[in-house]
This record gives C-alpha cells, structure tokens and sequence, in this order.
C-alpha cells in the first residue's frame, strides 16, 4: 500500500542522519546536565483507580505523591486502546495508521510498525542519552524500538513475568538510574493487565503469596468505586477489587523507584510521566474508543519541579508524548512544533505557561486488537462533542478473550435484554454507523444524537473534518482511499 507524507518521511530521515553526525544536539551530554526521563506506563489503567483523580478507596500514595509533585492532565487521551498500537504511538508521536501497528504485536498476531519510523528511544539515543527498557514491551521491530539496554533481560519474577513485580523492576533499574549522564528510563509494567485463566472472577496478576519486598494491599468487594460504565453486580465487585490489589502493587513499584531517584540525586532534574496505555480491562473501556476506554491519567512531573500541584483541564493526545518529551531534552524533530491538531506536538507550552495554543480536537482510532477482531474505528474528539465513526457498523463486535470470558461479561453479557452499566448490552455488540455525543450533558455517551434532526449540521461538520483528518493522515480506511491499491 503506498504511503503518504513522504516529505515527513525525508525529513525524519534527514533528522536521523543530523542527530548521528551532532548536528543541532551536543555530541556529549551538556556540563549543565539536560533533563533525564522517566516514562512510567502501566498497563490498563484507568483514571477510575487512582486517589488523585478521586478515588477515595483505592490506596495509590506514590503516584498521589506524584501528582502533589507535577501535573495532574484530566483530559488526556489515547488514540487507540489497545496495548501495542498504543504503545507504538507513545514511543513514535503517530496515530496507527501512519506508524503500521495496527493491533497486538505477539506472534500469533503478527502486527508491527513500518520499518521506518523514528521512535522516542533511538532519537535521545542518537542525542546522546543513554535508554533503558524494563517490564513489558509488546511492540515491534527491535531495529525501530531500539533501547540501549533492557534491564530485565533473563529476569523472572516469582515464576512469572517481571512485569508482575514492579518493585523488582524498580531495584533492576537502579544501576541505570545512578550511571552517569542524562538518561531515558522506559519503565513499562503488566499490572494491572488481567491474567489468566479466564472465566472466573480475575486475579490482575496477584498472588496468595505475594512478591518479594512488596506490600499486599488488599480490598473487599463491598467497599470498591463502581464506575458509572459497568454494572454494579457482585462479579464486578470481585474482579474490582482484585484490580485494585494490582494497581497498588504498580504503586510500590513507583515508590521504590522513584526512591532510587532520589537516593541518586536525581529526582530535581528528571521529567517523569505516569500514564497508561488504555482504559481498564472490562467490557466497555479497553478495545473501545468510549471515554473510559481512552481518557486515561497523564501526570508529569517537571524537571525543577514546576507548577507542583497544578491540574490541566487543557486537552492532550498520546500522539504529543513524544514530541514533549523530545523538546524538554533539546532534540528537534518534524512535528515537536507544530500547533497543529492532526499531528503530534509538544506541550511544553502549556506545561511551562509560555506560548501553547490548546488543542480543539483529538483523533484516535482502532482497527484490530486481536487478529480476528477486525472492528475499525475513527473519532473526532472536540472540546465538547464527540464523533466515533464505526466503519465496519454491519458487523457485530468481537470482543478481546480476556474481556469475553471475564466474570463480569459473563454474569451478565449473555442476557440480549439486560442492561450493562447504562447501556443496553446489544448496543456494545451491534453498533450504528455513526455516535454523536454531547459529551458536557451527557458524560457517559448513553444518547447518540447523530440521527437528532437539530445536530444534522454539526454531524455534517464533524463527519467532513474527520474525513479531512483521515486524508491528510493517509488512513487507507478514509473512504477517499478505499478501494485503491497497488
């Protein structure tokens, strides 16, 4: 398939080759020292769990720390959920479509992005930081996510994966952390991902017996936040509950590193991000592009430590990680920027209150999670409306093995009549053509306007300019690009 945007391409290539030969960055770090990086991803986690997003049960006091320390972002979004795309798009600034990873990266699946692409690893690389990976990865090729070293190569945690085990990830990291020279620390955990097996109540990866030098923080059913999505039934309780025992473990595992940070002299001049790749894993959130599937926590904590405290109600897409992330170290690349909304840009801007113009929209889609759930989607996401363009709207949904067989689903998704949180169950598995939500009256997206005679003008309008999106971007799936081939 011919791609588009081959003067990017040129131009990232042309930036790779200046970076390699120490054009426009230092070719040894800066004796004033640049900003080191820490980007903290955990896996399915939603802003239902966290004390500082308001959550008064859940016990997250590292990543409330924090928060007391940065930037709380309330409105910040992922452009796909589900892990690998998104986690493509948070180490290359770009929306599936245009850096390839489609769906799942294992095996089985097969996705990857194109060979091509410039990542957030290889270009600091290139600048002269030195880059590390820990926990899960689950993205591919390794010549386009190429770190410097992977921490926990050969490493297992307790008979299973050290993702599990994010304090163990914290102490394999410390070494890293205490070298010399500025440093990128990809800190990807498995919590709080459900674990198998499937079909009872879920265990997020939690043990009778624990993980070493980790605190089992435990919850009971009764006591959980039941979020407006799902029901409130003893199966989502149990498997809440369980969620949350695995959010806090992600919790210690921030504790202790950034205690390492600190140890290390390092905390002051390290820009931290916490964030997730997609919403948590229950029917209704992860795999969908509704709000809880895809507006996620992002907290940064600011080299020097500025506005400590502060929220951001401003809008933000995954699509900006890296362009941000790459203008605080110094390095420029096509795009760091741009002020324009259909790419990634830096919000630096914003961040330290100097010249920013705020985002109006955000764009994300989804296409594959597993290989046989082909279900695409786009959205246009406005400051108050909501477009979801389900492409494929003949088709009934497939959902992911592990939301399909949860005790949730199965309490209750088999009954075509009953009700799942606010939404019919048949509305999550036969979709219309087109969702139209005001999202300001109607937060929870349970009344689609898009065939309201009063918002046909402002469903036109949405419709064009995500259309105009989907060309400019090159998505084959634009219905300007449908059809053609090589």
């Amino acid at each position: 398939m011919q791609r588009k945007f081959v003067s990017l391409i040129v131009g990232l290539v042309t930036c790779i080759c200046s970076v390699a030969a120490g054009a426009n960055v230092p070719a040894k770090p800066e004796a004033s020292g640049r900003p080191n990086v820490v980007v903290i991803v955990a896996d399915d986690h939603g802003t239902d769990a966290i004390g500082a997003y308001g959550n008064r049960i859940v016990r997250t006091p590292a990543i409330d720390a924090l928060a007391r320390d940065g930037v709380r972002f309330d409105r910040a979004f992922s452009t796909v959920s589900s892990c690998s795309p998104s986690r493509a798009t948070i180490l290359t600034g770009r929306q599936t479509h245009t850096n390839g990873m489609y769906g799942l990266q294992q095996v089985v699946h097969h996705f990857q992005s194109f060979d091509d692409e410039l990542s957030l690893p290889v270009a600091l690389e290139n600048a002269g930081y030195r880059t590390a990976r820990i926990g899960k990865y689950h993205v591919a090729p390794d010549s386009v996510f190429r770190f410097g070293k992977n921490l926990g190569a050969g490493k297992k945690a307790q008979r299973g994966e050290l993702g599990r085990s994010p304090v163990e990830m914290a102490d394999l990291s410390n070494g890293f952390i205490s070298a010399d020279g500025p440093f990128f620390l990809y800190f990807a955990t498995m919590d709080p991902h459900r674990s198998a097996p499937h079909g009872k109540v879920n265990r997020f990866g939690n043990r009778d017996d624990g993980f070493a030098d980790t605190p089992t923080v435990t919850y009971r059913p009764e006591d959980v936040v039941v979020p407006a999505f799902l029901p409130d039934i003893p199966a989502v309780r149990a498997e809440l509950a369980q969620y949350y025992q695995s959010v806090s473990r992600v919790d210690a595992g921030v504790a202790r590193l950034i205690a390492h940070l600190k140890a290390a002299g390092k905390y002051d001049n390290t820009l931290i991000l916490y964030l997730s790749d997609n919403g948590v894993a229950f029917p209704g959130a992860k795999t969908t592009l509704y709000e809880p599937g895809m507006r996620l926590p992002l907290i940064v904590k600011l080299p020097g430590g500025g506005r400590a405290g502060d929220t951001e109600k401003a809008m933000v897409s995954w699509v900006d990680l890296m362009p941000t992330v790459l203008d605080y170290a110094g390095v420029r690349v096509p795009g760091s920027v741009s002020d324009k909304d259909t790419e990634g840009r830096s919000f630096r801007g914003l961040l330290d209150m100097t010249a920013y113009k705020p985002r109006q929209a955000i764009y994300a889609s989804q296409t594959f999670h597993e290989i046989q759930m082909y279900y695409p989607m786009r959205v246009l996401h406005e400051q108050r409306y909501k477009l979801i363009w389900n492409i494929a709207s003949p088709l009934p949904v497939r959902q992911a093995v592990d939301l399909k067989n949860s005790a949730t689903w199965l309490a209750i998704g088999d009954k075509p009549n009953a009700r799942y949180g606010e939404r019919p169950v048949a509305s999550l598995l036969k979709r219309p053509e087109y969702e139209l939500y005001d999202l300001q009256n109607d937060p929870n997206e349970t009344r689609n306007l898009a065939k309201d005679p009063a918002m046909r003008k402002r469903l036109e309008e949405m419709k064009a300019k995500l259309v105009k999106f989907l060309d400019e971007t090159g998505d084959p799936w634009s219905p300007n690009w449908m059809g053609r081939g090589e």
